[in-house]
């Protein structure tokens, strides 16, 4: 594992709850951490333990009722929503569950069309496409569409897509819960070589067991609180790029 650098992300006291009519759920309490680079982060509970809202928080796609949020030394509390959109531009990718990819866009075309928005040159934005869809195994199947790609395919273009701007902060709500076990385990140790071989702090969100053998980090949280927090020892799974296309 690389040394641990300095955190990232910063949550101090974070609480947040929801109203419904005359009903509030707290749905965190309290959470204080700190999340480092190098690493990838897996946050896991049982559903309802508020593992997603947290995520959310920390990604500034959610503000808490109360508390403090620290990104890249930026307190997002202190930014409005147009501040907000424009730090998750160009510091943060996403990746989630349901893949979100574009039924007329072949994979490059996917992996292109966000770094549009981001400080890309225009002339470099194929390129980078390019060598994200490499970095995935999928070179060869850049001028696919979604209908031709296998599920585990479609979600390693999301990931593509989402590291094609080199964010320092990703960020993945259940990327392998629609996977089998092969895609899934493909999936895992991607994200754990972009920690390594990026330098981006990775912070996962799953009920995934496979996951944690390719985490660095495990972060136990039930009923809005964490209930534990392990640092685990892991080989070298590989350079980033070692996943070979099926």
């Amino acid at each position: 594992m690389n040394t641990r650098a300095g955190a990232t992300i910063e949550l101090r006291d974070i609480e947040r709850s929801f109203v419904s009519g005359l009903i509030t759920t707290r749905v965190l309490n309290g959470v204080t951490l700190d999340i480092h680079p190098n690493e990838m982060t897996l946050i896991v509970g049982p559903s309802g333990s508020g593992k997603s809202t947290l995520l959310a928080i920390a990604s500034g796609l959610l503000r808490p009722s109360a508390g403090r949020v620290r990104a890249i030394g930026k307190n997002l509390g202190d930014l409005d929503a147009g501040d907000l959109d424009k730090f998750r531009l160009a510091h943060c990718g996403f990746i989630f569950q349901g893949f979100n990819l574009f039924a007329s866009l072949t994979a490059l075309e996917q992996v292109a069309y966000p770094l549009q928005f981001s400080k890309v040159a225009h002339e470099t934005r194929k390129d980078r496409a390019h060598e994200a869809l490499a970095a995935v195994g999928l070179a060869a199947k850049a001028a696919l569409y979604p209908l031709e790609l296998s599920g585990g395919e479609k979600q390693r273009v999301a990931i593509a897509r989402a590291i094609a701007k080199e964010p320092r902060l990703l960020f993945a709500d259940e990327p392998t819960s629609a996977l089998d076990k092969d895609n899934g385990v493909k999936v895992a140790r991607l994200l754990h070589e972009i920690a390594h071989a990026r330098h981006a702090t990775v912070v996962c969100v799953s009920h995934d067991q496979r996951l944690i053998d390719y985490a660095d980090r495990v972060i136990q949280i039930e009923d809005g609180v964490i209930s534990s927090d392990e640092r685990l020892s892991r080989p070298n799974h590989g350079a980033l790029g070692a996943v070979a296309a099926p």
